[in-house]
């Protein structure tokens, strides 16, 4: 069974947020740390993993990652900080 997540990647904490959805966390996260994704990310430095959450349903996924990116920004903040108050860079903690 594959499963997928939603993710939420910022530059500092209370900085500049990104939200996106794959199905390879740790890769995706490194090749948004290593500046291979072009486009706002890179443009912004936006490569710290404050947030994730897990999906079983590719389109339960995609449902959410919209919804979050509807969201006004001090529920995204919230949504973090309950997981995360500190903003901590979580991409140490998935890849070992």
């Amino acid at each position: 069974m594959k499963n997928y997540y939603v993710y939420i990647l910022t530059n500092q904490r209370n900085g500049t947020l990104y939200i996106g959805v794959t199905s390879d966390l740790i890769k995706r996260v490194w090749q948004h740390k290593n500046k291979l994704v072009d486009g706002f990310t890179s443009k912004y430095d936006i490569n710290k993993l404050v947030y994730f959450e897990l999906h079983e349903d590719v389109e339960a996924a995609i449902a959410q990652e919209k919804r979050l990116k509807r969201w006004k920004r001090a529920w995204k903040v919230v949504l973090i900080e309950k997981q995360n108050p500190y903003w901590d860079d979580l991409y140490e903690s998935i890849i070992g």
